[in-house]
């Protein structure tokens, strides 16, 4: 039997370039978070390797183009010895992206980071039928696309009112980008089916009259982004990280098993099962309520 080749160059984060004595080599950062030393080991690479640029990409991680096809290996060396290894970009789990989530941002329901760190010491580099991103948003804001990702995963938080004591000042109103807040006789009134549970009328309560309740994790399976942008769809909430890994596992099987190379995850949802795949994870996990 012919030994299949694993050598760096067959790795997705290796880039043969139109030049094709050239490539781009794309890193491993998840959350696209480093440190100052692995900053300047990166430029002291890109220097030794490359033109002396890097490039940011849109998956938070960090490439450095312009290397000599023949020094792969060399750069791999250097850049596992930096903390910043060779990443991935074919049909494998890429880099994980993630928002700063509650770490600074004030509008974050979830931490993300250590999350984020805990998805990519698990599944990164995965070798897949199809490309599998994965994106954590801290709150349906969504600033890094987390629905339009293979996995996604979006941090709600559901607010609760404090009967008799509301002053009608109108601030959640005002605040409420869903217009789900009305205020009524003097009283602030939640329509639920436009609430989609990000938590910004709690902060904005002047006299912290609403409260969070059932702080969770959304997950959802199958966004595209490209030619043809669609949401994925709905799978489970959970309400802790180690619920989200242990369902990312699950989701990421699922595909290895079920996917077909060639099409995008979104479009073959439906022929490989998602809706079984859904009631057997609600079944363990417990059911995506609607807000």
């Amino acid at each position: 039997m012919e030994q299949m080749e694993t050598g760096v160059h067959t790795r997705g984060g290796i880039i043969t370039q139109e030049n094709p004595d050239l490539v781009t080599v794309r890193t491993r950062l998840p959350a696209g978070v480093l440190t100052l030393d692995q900053l300047r080991g990166i430029a002291g690479i890109a220097e030794r390797y490359g033109d002396g640029q890097v490039h940011l990409t849109t998956r938070q991680a960090l490439e450095i183009p312009h290397v000599d096809a023949a020094r792969i290996e060399e750069i791999a060396r250097d850049l596992e010895a930096n903390g910043t290894p060779v990443g991935a970009e074919k049909n494998e789990v890429v880099n994980i992206v993630a928002c700063p989530g509650t770490d600074r941002c004030k509008l974050a329901n979830v931490e993300t980071i250590e999350l984020a760190r805990a998805i990519d010491a698990r599944f990164f580099g995965r070798e897949m039928p199809v490309k599998v991103r994965v994106s954590i948003a801290g709150c349906p804001n969504g600033c890094n696309n987390a629905l339009l990702n293979e996995i996604g995963i979006v941090g709600r938080v559901r607010p609760a009112r404090t009967p008799g004591l509301c002053t009608g000042c109108g601030t959640c109103a005002q605040y409420c980008p869903e217009q789900a807040v009305t205020i009524r006789n003097g009283v602030c009134i939640l329509d639920e089916s436009k609430c989609d549970l990000c938590g910004l009328c709690i902060r904005s309560c002047p006299f912290q009259l609403i409260r969070a309740e059932d702080r969770h994790f959304l997950i959802l399976v199958g966004g595209m982004s490209g030619r043809h942008p669609t949401h994925g769809r709905e799978l489970v909430r959970v309400d802790t990280p180690e619920k989200v890994v242990e369902v990312v596992d699950k989701v990421i099987y699922w595909i290895y098993r079920r996917a077909r190379t060639g099409r995008l995850l979104g479009t073959q949802l439906d022929e490989m099962g998602f809706d079984r795949l859904r009631a057997d994870i609600e079944k363990e996990f417990g059911a995506a309520q609607a807000p």
